[in-house]
């Protein structure tokens, strides 16, 4: 398996070079250069998801020195479970995959665990830089996954003022080996910070540059292991192909179900729901991507103007993009929360709650033809200061979240430019 630049101007790479160049030297994203057909009669339902996730994605290390590893990285990786439930018995075909059992409580933690495991085996005697922009949860996932590891170092951009209070505090309470860095500016800023250093030869050499966002295409295939798993649950037991509702922002999960159809898994539709965020539902309704400023919401992790998985997305073959978008508001965001939580008991984070409010937009008949799974992305906790006040009542951290507060924080501040980011990488943090 080769991966090829979405911009067509850089040399094949193999998986490993994929994974450590994170993005492609001519600026582009990494794809399989043959998208691989999933062996359906090869998968099974019943099987964990660390093993389903290696005879899944064991085409794309074909031939790659990562191959043998991939059990072991899967694993050590995928450790902890991603159940399908019910939250509504009143709504038997919405199903919630909970996606926040890991140590961060939030998806990212799938991708970021797998991540490591690679840069583990690839990173030779030298430790890696790991430079992440955050919009709140992947930088938690990356600083927890790369805390004790002596092959990385995790850099950690996050904006100013547009994390949540417990989000800043799991960006900023990791190790020495991990540096969070909050910037002057928004989302998207600390995205084209990341980029800029890529492109940097001179720095990007200097620090060992690689990348965790999902811009590393080692980022999607774990998501699109545990979604993949979910579809191939449903479809034994109901003989349907599930639909998909995800919440979309950097269209890293959004993409990664595509893939997953794409490859011939059995994905039903797939609706995207954005935030306030326009630049999706813009370019669904007229055909034209036309990246804008990001603009703040209840669902900060998906406050992204300039989606970077889009140019993936655009790359996949002509009708793997056959979705529907919906955009959902700060006060549609809030008004769900509240209807879910009297009708069952179940707290949706702000992000999981585009989903669900998405999914209600159907009519009932296309509702109860099928299932529909709803990515539940992240564990209502890391929001309390918005979901307490909607259901009237505090929600509980797991251990792993509560333990957070015991942690000291550290963090540098800078402006939203390469120098500055550049002279961050040789400082030290400090307390916050």
């Amino acid at each position: 398996m080769r991966f090829v630049s979405t911009r067509g101007k850089a040399s094949p790479a193999t998986l490993t070079e994929a994974l450590r160049n994170g993005a492609a030297p001519d600026g582009g994203l990494y794809m399989p250069e043959v998208l691989p057909a999933a062996d359906l009669e090869a998968l099974d339902p019943d099987a964990p998801l660390a093993q389903f996730a290696t005879s899944l994605l064991r085409p794309f290390l074909a031939g790659d020195a990562l191959e043998p590893e991939l059990p072991a990285i899967c694993a050590e990786a995928l450790d902890f479970p991603a159940p399908l439930v019910t939250p509504d018995p009143a709504k038997p075909s919405l199903r919630a995959l909970d996606l926040f059992h890991g140590p961060t409580g939030a998806f990212k933690d799938f991708g970021a665990r797998f991540l490591m495991g690679c840069f583990d085996r690839i990173a030779g005697s030298q430790p890696l830089t790991v430079l992440v922009a955050t919009s709140g949860d992947t930088g938690g996932a990356v600083g927890c996954a790369a805390e004790g590891r002596s092959s990385v170092r995790a850099v950690i951009l996050f904006p100013k003022g547009r994390v949540s209070p417990f989000q800043e505090r799991q960006l900023t309470c990791w190790g020495d080996q991990v540096l969070a860095i909050e910037v002057d500016g928004d989302f998207d800023d600390c995205q084209r910070l990341v980029k800029a250093a890529f492109a940097d030869r001179s720095l990007a050499t200097q620090h060992r540059l690689t990348s965790a966002n999902s811009i590393n295409f080692g980022r999607l295939m774990p998501q699109l292991a545990y979604l993949g798993h979910a579809a191939v649950r449903v479809f034994a037991k109901t003989g349907e192909k599930p639909g998909f509702v995800v919440p979309s922002g950097n269209l890293g999960q959004g993409f990664a179900v595509l893939l997953a159809k794409a490859m011939g898994l059995p994905v039903g539709p797939v609706m995207l729901a954005t935030n306030a965020n326009r630049t999706l539902k813009n370019w669904h309704e007229s055909a034209r991507y036309e990246p804008r400023p990001s603009i703040a919401t209840l669902a900060n992790a998906m406050d992204v103007g300039n989606p970077s998985n889009f140019e993936r997305l655009s790359a996949l073959p002509l009708g793997a993009h056959d979705i529907r978008v919906e955009l959902v508001t700060d006060d549609e965001i809030k008004a769900r929360i509240v209807s879910e939580y009297r009708a069952s008991g179940y707290v949706w984070c702000p992000h999981s709650a585009t989903a669900v409010e998405a999914w209600s937009r159907l009519s009932d008949a296309v509702r109860s033809e099928r299932q529909w799974i709803s990515a539940a992305t992240a564990h209502p906790y890391k929001f309390a200061e918005t979901v307490e006040p909607l259901i009237g009542r505090k929600v509980e951290p797991t251990p792993a979240l509560a333990a957070i507060h015991d942690r000291p924080t550290r963090k540098l501040r800078i402006g939203a430019s390469l120098n500055a980011l550049a002279d961050a990488l040789g400082e030290r943090a400090v307390a916050a």
